[in-house]
């Protein structure tokens, strides 16, 4: 029997839905502005949509191909649950809708806000930022919704079982239908961020540093192709992304609570129901915090910055308030820990969300030294840009340190044993909900980076007045840092989520004995499965130090890191190749280019990034998905563990690095275009580019995609557990 409070996670569903409805509506209420505006608008919309199509039918093909391969573990092999295969279409079918329902709010905005701009700097923020709310709130709603019916139905079908496995059984299916969310967010992520990348790249080294044109310059044929790409890169690829994270983090820590209170009866109803219910209140905070965002005329960038984070404090504060009567309410015996275990979450992600402002924001130092290495060229700016990305890497490791430990320790009533690991288990991934419990207005901030962008994009290129430009590079300015503070965010809650997910990836292998094998008496240390408990399973399969499976898998998840990440940049470097030859032949071929009295070829540029990225985007998906699974096959449990340990340390040292490192030097770059060091035109601000355009690939291809792939190979091994428990060679 559920509990009636549980009506609050659907409820929230539809109403994150119908206020992102709202405020997509009212942001089309608004003018596009001239003619020209908006047939600048319609070639980006056109060409986002056009890749979109292309891009799924690809996905489509894969997800058809997997979800025959689970069913035949399923229904052949029988290591796996029946629900699985369905589960898995669903997760990707939503994270897919995310995305799309988020580019279709974002294309429409860009000219809409660069019109607001010519009135009034707070008129385009408030309409970027709302429009970047679609995002955010169609994102938790589609989450919230998913994890809603699945619950309901699993709930309905699943007979009952003896003492709590019933639950452990529904939450171990719900974990799995992560798989096709994170599988789904990886194609978006790298595939968006090769073609932005590549349009990105050809733009600048030719547009900026060989024909001496501005930025977003309507005589640059790889102009719409990059506007294109920031909509199928940071909006729709970082749905999916969050999407997947919001999901993970939420299911995999029901099943930790169904694991920490298996003996207490309707306690461990609530545990499970926990999560969720933070989740749906953060849901309705952030639709409050929301409204609340505004600025006036004049807005330094310290001020814009403050307007957004108004909103997401406001929500911040009162999820912190509200989850202490939830979790009263629910009657957790140790509420108060679990309650400090979200409070450290939330401050973790506020925390990595303010150390990436300061490493990427041109109103600290870092930025500012990047941008002063400039007067010596292009090397010391790339130099300085690696040694900050390195430096930056360790506030954020610490910050996610010190809250495992507080997480683990809050809700285990600070006691490292047996008798509370599985308690303090819980309060970890429920520390990770905590991180993105406000992830509707987070994401909404994180959204209007690229609405921003586009805005500027498309004032330049209709060539709207200097105090439109001033007021739209503003806002451009704020994406950029709101970008790169969201990609921390979204990385840090990679980690803890991802952790939490490892964790339970043994409650799986259990599920897999008692469900799955049917060998609920199968002995694990001595004791029955149906009894054995998580450090029960760790001690069974030697899951230490000294074990060489355990290490060799730790070194193949570094290898893996850093191959994904090597990939996905030459994937880039490529793709990028070719856009620099079609931009450098349509400028000597296009007779009157240059003096702005012929149109270049805008849809043979985006063909090129569109092509480029479907080719490129396979190889790097399919890694991520067939390491987990041989390493399963040839080292068994043990080698997984080790192989997630690694990928998880690795690939967020990794991640942040290279976020951080390309925020920095993109705000670098603006930081002289501002008038430092010399100004637009100048040989610092050629060294610049050059800097920003080494770290286009870092922060917009690699270092995103690595916090889907840490999430990725974790689901991986979680929903192909039964081949490692099975069929392992060693």
């Amino acid at each position: 029997m559920l509990n009636s409070i549980f009506v609050i996670v659907p409820i929230s569903s539809v109403l994150a839905l119908l206020f992102a409805y709202y405020f997509y509506k009212q942001m089309m209420k608004s003018p596009e502005g001239t003619e020209k505006m908006q047939t600048i608008a319609k070639h980006v919309r056109k060409g986002a949509f056009a890749y979109l199509k292309q891009q799924y039918k690809v996905v489509l093909i894969v997800f058809i191909i997997l979800s025959a391969i689970f069913s035949f573990m399923a229904y052949v092999l029988k290591i796996q649950n029946g629900w699985v295969p369905v589960a898995f279409l669903t997760g990707g079918c939503f994270s897919a809708l995310a995305g799309f329902f988020g580019m279709k709010a974002a294309t429409s905005a860009s000219a809409r806000v660069a019109n607001a701009c010519r009135k009034s700097l707070n008129g385009g923020l408030k309409l970027a930022f709302r429009s970047g709310a679609v995002m955010g709130l169609v994102v938790v709603g589609l989450v919230l919704a998913d994890i809603s019916f699945w619950f309901l139905v699993l709930n309905h079908f699943i007979e009952e079982m003896d003492s709590g496995y019933k639950l452990m059984t529904v939450c171990s299916i719900m974990v799995t239908f992560g798989m096709g969310a994170s599988t789904q967010a990886l194609f978006a992520r790298v595939g968006g961020g090769i073609f932005t990348k590549a349009a990105d790249v050809g733009a600048d080294l030719v547009g900026k540093v060989e024909a001496h044109i501005p930025e977003d310059d309507p005589r640059n044929p790889a102009t719409i192709a990059d506007n294109v790409g920031d909509n199928v890169g940071d909006v729709a690829g970082m749905g999916a992304d969050l999407f997947e994270s919001f999901a993970a983090s939420i299911l995999a820590s029901a099943l930790l609570g169904a694991a920490a209170y298996f003996d207490y009866g309707k306690i461990q109803l609530n545990a499970v129901l926990a999560p969720m219910l933070i989740a749906a209140v953060g849901t309705l905070l952030s639709i409050v915090g929301i409204f609340i965002v505004r600025t006036h005329e004049g807005a330094s960038q310290k001020q814009l910055l403050r307007s957004l984070n108004t909103g997401v404090y406001f929500s911040a504060i009162f999820i912190v308030i509200l989850s202490f009567f939830i979790l009263k309410y629910l009657a957790l015996p140790n509420y108060m820990g679990v309650w400090g275990s979200i409070v450290v979450g939330l401050l973790a992600g506020i925390g990595i969300g303010q150390s990436t402002e300061y490493f990427t924001s041109a109103s600290y130092k870092p930025t500012v030294n990047i941008a002063k290495a400039s007067k010596t060229g292009p090397a010391t700016v790339i130099i300085a840009g690696i040694g900050t990305g390195m430096i930056s890497t360790a506030i954020p490791i610490i910050i996610v340190t010190v809250a495992i430990i507080l997480s683990y320790l809050f809700a285990s009533g600070f006691q490292f044993g047996v008798e509370t690991l599985n308690m303090g288990l819980y309060g970890i991934g429920i520390a990770a909900v905590g991180m993105l419990s406000t992830l509707g207005i987070t994401l909404a901030t994180d959204a209007y980076g690229p609405i921003a962008d586009n805005a500027g994009g498309n004032a330049e290129m209709a060539g709207l007045g200097p105090e439109v430009r001033q007021r739209t590079d503003a806002l451009d300015s704020l994406g950029n840092t709101t970008a790169a503070t969201g990609k921390g965010f979204a990385i840090g809650s990679a980690a803890l989520t991802a952790l939490a997910l490892l964790t339970s990836y043994f409650e799986e292998v259990r599920m897999m004995f008692i469900n799955i094998l049917d060998a609920p008496q199968t002995l694990i240390n001595k004791v029955p499965a149906v009894e054995a408990s998580f450090y029960d399973f760790v001690q069974h399969y030697d899951i230490h130090l000294m074990n060489p499976l355990v290490i060799s898998g730790m070194f193949i998840g570094v290898m893996a890191v850093f191959m994904f990440a090597g990939v996905t940049m030459n994937a880039v470097g490529r793709a990028a190749q070719k856009m620099v030859d079609e931009v450098r032949r349509q400028f000597r071929t296009i007779v009157g280019i240059m003096e702005g009295k012929a149109e270049p070829d805008y849809a043979r540029c985006v063909e090129i990034s569109t092509k480029g990225a479907q080719k490129e985007m396979l190889v790097p998906s399919i890694l991520a998905l067939i390491i987990p699974v041989l390493v399963g096959f040839i080292m068994g449990v043990p080698g997984i563990a080790g192989l997630l340990i690694g990928t998880i340390t690795s690939g967020f040292a990794l991640a942040i690095f290279m976020a951080n490192s390309g925020g920095a030097w993109d705000n670098a770059k603006k930081y002289v275009e501002e008038g430092n060091f010399g100004g637009k035109g100048s040989d610092s601000h050629a060294a610049t580019v050059i800097g920003d355009t080494v770290g286009d690939p870092l922060k917009d291809t690699s270092g995103p995609s690595l916090n889907i792939l840490i999430k990725l190979m974790v689901m991986a091994s979680v929903v192909t557990v039964g081949i490692a428990v099975s069929y392992h060679l060693l």
